[in-house]
C-alpha cells in the first residue's frame, strides 16, 4: 500500500484506484446524510413524545422517565462505538464510511416501529415494555451505530479548515431540508380538526408517516455513501491499547471539547424542549395545528437564507465568534417573545424568524466545531481519535434530547396537562406559552456564555493547529 501527501495535507493511501479530490459530491453527500439522520432523529424529538401521549395515552412523566434512563445506556454504546470505529481495522470503503453502508436499513427498520398505532390497544404494562424496547433499539444502538461513524467521518473527508467549515454547512442544510420536511407535512397529515374546533390526532397516519420517512432515510444514506470519500488516513499503534482511564484523562484536558459538551446540552434542551412544546403550542395555545406547518417553515427558513454566507461569515470572523453572536442574538428574541405574551400568529411567526436566525448561524458551523476539536485533540494527546471524540459530544447531545424530552413530559405533568382532555385549560395553555419561550431565551443565552467565555478555539488558533497538523503529516 502506497501513502501521497497533497499540498493540503491530505495523506491518501492507494487502494487500487486513485480517490478523487474533495468537491462538491462530498458535500451533497455529507448533506445527504444528515437530511437520512434527521427522517428518525428530528421526527423523534418533535412528535414521539405525542405519539406516546396522544396516542398510546401514556403519561408524560412516564415518557420523561424513559427518555432520561435511554440516556444512562447511551453512556456506554456511544463511547464504546466511538472506541469500535477509531480501533477496528478499516473496510475496503473506509473507516467510518463503512458503517452507513451497513447500518441504512436497521436505523430505519428500528425508527419505524417505535409509531405502530395498534400498541394503543394492548394493556398498559404491555405498552411500556413495547415503548422502551423500541426505544431502546433505535436510540441507543442502531441510531448511534450510523450516527457516530457518519459525524466522524467529516474530520477524514477533508484536513482543509475550509473545506470542514462546509461540510458543516451542508450538513445543517441537510438538517433543515429534513425538519422542513417533517415540519411542514407531518402536521398537516397527522393533526385534524374536529366539528369543536379540537386538534385531535390520527394514530394510522402516524405509522404510515414513519414507514415513508425510514424508506425516504434509506435513500439518503445509499446516496451519502456513494457520493462521499475518505481522504485522510492514520495510523494506529501496534500493541497494547489504552486503557479507559487513560482516554478520560486524554479527554479531560480537551477544554475545547469540554466547553462544546456544555453548550451541546444547554442549546438541544433549549431547541428540541421547544420543537415538543411548539406542538402543543399551536395545539393548545394558539388553538391553529396547521399553522404549525407554516411555524417550522418560517423557522427552518432563516437557516437555509444563511446557508450560502456561512463560508465568508466563517472564513472573516471565526466559527467560535460567529456562534457566540448568533446565540445572544436567538436568546434576546426568545426572551422578548416571553415578555410581549403574543396572541397574533403573524407577529409570533415574525419573532420566530429572527430568532432562528441566530440559532441557524450558530448550527450551521457547530459541526465544524467538533472536526476543530479532534484535530486538538491529536495535538495535546498524539492520538487521532475521531470515533471517540465525536461519541463523546454525540452523547451530549443525546442527553440534552432527553432533558428536553424528559423535562418536556415532566413539565406537561407540573402544569396540569391532561392527555386525555379534548381541550386544555387557558391557566394551561398560558402556561405552555411560558416554557415555549422563556425555557430556550434563557437556554440560548447560557450557550453564547459557554462558547464566548470558555471554548477557546478562535480563528486564529484553528487555523495554526490545521497548519501544525498538516507540517506532520508531510513528515510521515
Amino acid at each position: 500500500m502506497t501513502r501521497t501527501v497533497d499540498d493540503k495535507g491530505n495523506i491518501r493511501e492507494d487502494r487500487g484506484g486513485e480517490v478523487r479530490p474533495f468537491g462538491i459530491r462530498d458535500k451533497i453527500g455529507y448533506m445527504f446524510g444528515d437530511f437520512g439522520n434527521d427522517f428518525s432523529f428530528i421526527f423523534a424529538s418533535s412528535y414521539l413524545m405525542v405519539f406516546y401521549t396522544k396516542v398510546l395515552g401514556l403519561s408524560g412523566f412516564v415518557v420523561g422517565l424513559l427518555f432520561l434512563g435511554a440516556r444512562f445506556v447511551d453512556a456506554f454504546t456511544d463511547v464504546t462505538m466511538g472506541r469500535i470505529v477509531d480501533h477496528m481495522r478499516p473496510a475496503r470503503d473506509g473507516r467510518f464510511r463503512s458503517w452507513i453502508r451497513r447500518m441504512c436499513v436497521p436505523v430505519a427498520v428500528a425508527s419505524t416501529v417505535m409509531y405502530l398505532y395498534f400498541v394503543r390497544d394492548w394493556p398498559y404494562g404491555a405498552k411500556l415494555v413495547y415503548v422502551t424496547f423500541t426505544y431502546l433499539l433505535w436510540s441507543s444502538f442502531c441510531y448511534t451505530a450510523i450516527n457516530i461513524p457518519y459525524g466522524s467521518m467529516a474530520s477524514v473527508i477533508s484536513p482543509d479548515v475550509k473545506d470542514r467549515a462546509s461540510l458543516s454547512t451542508f450538513r445543517s442544510i441537510g438538517a433543515s431540508l429534513a425538519g422542513l420536511a417533517i415540519g411542514v407535512l407531518v402536521p398537516l397529515i397527522v393533526y385534524e380538526t374536529d366539528e369543536v374546533g379540537n386538534q385531535i390526532v390520527l394514530p394510522v397516519r402516524f405509522t404510515l408517516t414513519a414507514l415513508v420517512f425510514g424508506l425516504l432515510a434509506i435513500v439518503c444514506y445509499v446516496l451519502c455513501y456513494t457520493l462521499c470519500r475518505e481522504r485522510v488516513f492514520f495510523e494506529k499503534k501496534e500493541g497494547k491499547g489504552e486503557g479507559a482511564l487513560d482516554m478520560l484523562k486524554g479527554l479531560g484536558r480537551n477544554r475545547p471539547l469540554l466547553a462544546l459538551v456544555c453548550a451541546a446540552l444547554v442549546l438541544l434542551l433549549a431547541s428540541l424542549l421547544g420543537q415538543t412544546m411548539n406542538n402543543y403550542l399551536f395545539l393548545d395555545y394558539f388553538r391553529n395545528a396547521k399553522a404549525l406547518s407554516v411555524a417550522n417553515v418560517v423557522g427552518i427558513g432563516g437557516t437555509l437564507l444563511l446557508a450560502p454566507f456561512i463560508s465568508a461569515i466563517v472564513m472573516r470572523f471565526g466559527k467560535k465568534e460567529a456562534g457566540a453572536v448568533g446565540m445572544l442574538a436567538a436568546g434576546i428574541v426568545y426572551l422578548a417573545l416571553f415578555l410581549l405574551r403574543v396572541r397574533s400568529i403573524p407577529l409570533f411567526m415574525v419573532l420566530l424568524f429572527l430568532g432562528t436566525l441566530g440559532a441557524g448561524l450558530f448550527n450551521m458551523v457547530i459541526w465544524a466545531f467538533i472536526t476543530d476539536i479532534i484535530d486538538y485533540q491529536e495535538i495535546v494527546t498524539g492520538r487521532r481519535e475521531d470515533g471517540t471524540v465525536y461519541a463523546v459530544y454525540s452523547f451530549a447531545r443525546k442527553v440534552g434530547q432527553a432533558l428536553a424530552g424528559g423535562l418536556g413530559g415532566f413539565v406537561l405533568t407540573a402544569i396540569g396537562y391532561v392527555s386525555e382532555a379534548p381541550a386544555q385549560t387557558e391557566t394551561v395553555s398560558e402556561r405552555i406559552y411560558t416554557v415555549a419561550t422563556l425555557v430556550p431565551g434563557v437556554c440560548y443565552l447560557a450557550v453564547f456564555l459557554i462558547i464566548w467565555l470558555a471554548y477557546p478555539l478562535t480563528k486564529r488558533e484553528v487555523e495554526q493547529n490545521a497548519e501544525t497538523l498538516r507540517r506532520k503529516r508531510e513528515e510521515v
